[in-house]
């Protein structure tokens, strides 16, 4: 039996490897995919520094390097907090809740929302907080926010809109999603990060010790700024 070569060895650690990268690249474009939440959208459901595993497989995940989308389980449903393609730009991911589906009357009267005449349930951590954070502005005038429709969703599109209602740019402000910027259900926040409270420092290009710095700083840190209790929480 012939002993395997060196050129052997590295031609079946390569293959291992590449092996390893389609694996990952299936998984990431078709099952699983981690998000970072940027903004205040979505509080108290989410927070600024969540970083968050959606479910691409459920609405229908893309095939690598093609065009072509497999079926889903399901359709998106009111309730559902979706990631999803911003129709404004058609690059940027948001993560709003699905309020009402295509040929649904949507209907916001002075902040209460109905959608095809009834009152919609809203979940648990909805809130109403009419100032940003630093209570210094809103971050949305009263038209549309506050006020809006009737308005029925288009055909295969999702109306969404963000929990933290004051204070979010959803389908008030920039209408309907379409099925086909749809990208996944957020399932659970696997880490989380507060830079609230000892906030990071900046990190410039004409400091090249930054980048130490801001690391040990968030080592020093660390146990403090890590919300321990959100890690491994499902979302709904």
């Amino acid at each position: 039996m012939r002993k395997p070569s060196v050129t052997d060895s590295v031609w079946e650690n390569i293959k291992q490897l590449g092996i390893a990268v389609v694996l990952a690249i299936i998984i990431k474009t078709s099952v699983v995919e981690a998000y970072k939440i940027p903004s205040q959208s979505m509080e108290g459901t989410l927070l600024v520094g969540d970083f968050l595993m959606a479910n691409k497989f459920i609405y229908g995940s893309s095939v690598p390097l093609t065009n072509w989308k497999l079926p889903g389980l399901r359709d998106p449903q009111p309730g559902d907090v979706v990631i999803f393609i911003y129709p404004g730009d058609g690059v940027t991911k948001y993560i709003k809740r699905c309020i009402a589906v295509a040929g649904d009357t949507i209907l916001v009267k002075n902040k209460v929302l109905f959608v095809n005449g009834k009152e919609f349930v809203n979940p648990e951590h909805v809130r109403f907080i009419d100032t940003l954070r630093n209570g210094q502005k809103r971050l949305h005038p009263r038209p549309p926010r506050d006020n809006f429709g009737p308005h029925i969703v288009k055909k295969d599109s999702y109306f969404m809109m963000g929990d933290n209602r004051d204070n979010s740019a959803d389908s008030r402000f920039w209408g309907d999603v379409h099925k086909s910027l749809i990208l996944g259900q957020a399932m659970i926040v696997h880490w989380s990060w507060d830079d609230s409270i000892y906030k990071s420092p900046e990190i410039t290009a004409k400091d090249p010790l930054s980048v130490p710095r801001m690391f040990i700083y968030n080592t020093i840190h660390f146990y403090s700024k890590v919300r321990w209790s959100r890690l491994f929480n499902t979302i709904d």
